[in-house]
């Protein structure tokens, strides 16, 4: 009886331990991000590091920003007349690929691009941090580490991301026309009358407000990871690549249920 409860509990362990693992990161994730907001309210204010942050964050990612928009809007645009052509409904090829673009795959290829290239960067640099004591060296020195080091990076990641999403449309968009009107032939007249006509600063909003969530998600998640890493150099790897990969995975998860919300909220209002 005493062997059979024995492997009940070891069962028992195997389903729920990482249930509740998973809900005890979730809750440090969560107070890590709350107490980065608390920061900004305390001096000292330095702002330099944010803007140090935004140039990394933004700047250094508008490049590979912009070059998988070209792709995606010329890949989904040669899509789109194939599958538009079978209906004779060209026109409305503009305004379907604007609508996927600034409603759906801007924001969110936006936010993998950046989480694969600055949310890694930020758990390397803070785990690099940590394994060589420099954060513990900033306590000594009457220096908050959270103030420092977390809280410029993750508002830099909330400022940057709906521009560098804005900057995926557009390239997007612009990589689509070229292949619809210029290799495709399609008519450029009602393409373009067609976008106008239907894109309204709402459908541009909701993928603003999904870049902002987007944004605070990786950002939190790479400096969680970075910040608490442990195990010498073999540990920093570790935490980035669970930053990349929880991020992504976050970012996913969050635009479902975003989506699900924006279209209640503004189907509601309209």
């Amino acid at each position: 009886m005493k062997k059979l409860w024995t492997i009940l509990e070891n069962i028992s362990d195997a389903f729920y331990r990482p249930f509740f693992s998973f809900l005890e990161e979730l809750g440090n994730i969560f107070s890590l991000f709350m107490t980065s907001l608390a920061w900004l309210f305390r001096p000292p204010f330095r702002a330099s590091l944010l803007v140090q942050n935004m140039d990394f964050i933004g700047l250094g990612s508008i490049g590979i920003v912009a070059l998988v928009a070209s792709f995606t809007g010329a890949a989904f645009s040669l899509q789109t007349v194939y599958t538009f052509k079978l209906f004779q409904a060209e026109a409305y090829i503009g305004v379907t690929v604007a609508l996927s673009l600034s409603k759906e795959l801007a924001p969110v290829l936006t936010a993998l691009m950046v989480t694969a290239r600055a949310g890694s960067a930020m758990a390397t640099e803070l785990g690099s941090m940590r394994i060589t004591e420099q954060i513990d060296a900033m306590h000594t020195m009457a220096v908050s580490p959270m103030q420092y080091l977390v809280t410029p990076r993750i508002l830099a990641s909330i400022i940057m991301m709906p521009f560098l999403t804005m900057v995926f449309n557009l390239v997007g968009i612009l990589g689509a026309t070229f292949v619809a009107v210029n290799v495709m032939g399609v008519d450029e007249g009602p393409y373009w009358h067609n976008i106008f006509w239907f894109i309204d600063a709402k459908d541009l909003f909701e993928g603003i407000i999904k870049a902002v969530f987007f944004g605070a998600a990786f950002s939190t998640i790479a400096c969680y990871q970075g910040f608490y890493a442990s195990g010498g150099a073999a540990g920093v790897g570790r935490a980035t690549t669970r930053a990349v990969v929880r991020a992504s995975v976050t970012i996913l998860f969050l635009d479902v249920v975003l989506t699900d919300i924006l279209l209640l909220v503004f189907r509601t209002s309209n």
